[in-house]
């Protein structure tokens, strides 16, 4: 996406004073800010740098005409400038080249729509998406693209949700439903009726990739191959996995016995298996992404907003410090580097 992402798109500014980090309480002055971001023009210059350097890619949440909109900032400077381009999407997931964009169509009746787009923003291929727009991820290369559907209810924290999981290599065939792999637990295969599965996180081999299986109430960690379309589980109660940029770790949602619907985060070191508790004490409904081998990035939904605006966080990954609004008014982030 290196300098191309801004071409279709409008350009903003992100106004905001003193260090640049948010304080909680500082409400009022966070949805000026915000406002502000879609409505103050910058220069070309200024926004092709953006795309150039490593940035975090997001939706804007910004009750303006930006709300929607596929945005972006610099790593060096997330409270800094932002582009607006002319992409609306539910859910978006980027890489340096490729874009996986979940998105609604108003026709006669809402639908959803799944496209791969390539660094300037153009669809390169359409995808199979039968329901309501939950999940999307890309591998590190952008050689394979994930989506997760509700296909009946519309929450996790129903019990009596469906989904539905496709893998499609880009340019390439789909590799079908991931409900149709082989499901291994505790040495055994079984084949539940009534198992989900959500949220995939790919690893950088080109095969292997984790994901949530859930079956009889209980949700587990599972370790995938598309080679031989397999799902193996490795960890119960755990939601929405999110692999590291090393691959040495997955940091995922987890109930910790709390009520239906509410969930804290975790990050799991898979050569140990040592699980460990991050410092967000709020309840993320989200698929986690990696900023960095240190730190883990979410979006999570203002508490006392009136208008549903959900920024982007950011808390350490082994359970020191405490989280840090990253980006006001967005929501689904991805780092591009």
């Amino acid at each position: 996406m290196r300098g191309r992402l801004v071409a279709l798109g409008a350009v903003a500014v992100l106004a905001v004073a003193g260090t640049g980090w948010y304080l909680a309480d500082a409400r009022s002055d966070l949805d000026a800010q915000s406002r502000r971001s879609a409505t103050a023009t910058a220069d070309g210059p200024r926004a092709a740098a953006i795309a150039a350097g490593p940035h975090l890619v997001f939706r804007s949440t910004v009750h303006d005409s930006s709300y929607g909109k596929v945005s972006m900032v610099a790593l060096a400077d997330p409270a800094g400038p932002r582009a607006v381009t002319a992409t609306s999407c539910e859910r978006v997931d980027a890489t340096a080249h490729r874009v996986l964009c979940l998105a609604q169509d108003r026709g006669v009746t809402l639908t959803y729509t799944a496209r791969v787009l390539d660094a300037d923003l153009h669809a390169l291929q359409p995808l199979e998406l039968n329901g309501i727009a939950s999940r999307a991820r890309l591998s590190t290369d952008g050689s394979l693209a994930a989506t997760t559907a509700f296909v009946s209810g519309h929450s996790y924290a129903s019990t009596t949700f469906s989904t539905q999981t496709l893998v499609t290599r880009v340019g390439g065939a789909s590799y079908g439903d991931l409900e149709r792999f082989t499901l291994r637990h505790r040495g055994h295969e079984i084949a539940p009726k009534d198992r989900n599965i959500w949220g995939v996180t790919f690893a950088a081999d080109d095969d292997t990739f984790y994901a949530t299986v859930a079956w009889g109430g209980r949700t587990w960690l599972a370790r995938g191959s598309l080679a031989h379309r397999t799902l193996t589980t490795i960890r119960s109660d755990a939601e929405c996995p999110a692999l590291s940029p090393d691959g040495t770790r997955v940091a995922y949602k987890k109930r910790l016995g709390l009520p239906q619907g509410q969930w804290r985060l975790v990050s799991y070191d898979l050569a140990t298996g040592v699980e460990t508790r991050l410092a967000e004490p709020r309840s993320v409904d989200d698929q986690l992404e990696w900023l960095d081998d240190a730190t883990v990035t979410y979006g999570l939904l203002r508490a006392d907003s009136r208008q549903a605006v959900t920024d982007v966080w950011a808390v350490p990954a082994d359970g020191s410090g405490a989280p840090t609004r990253l980006v006001a008014g967005a929501w689904s982030p991805s780092v591009v580097r």
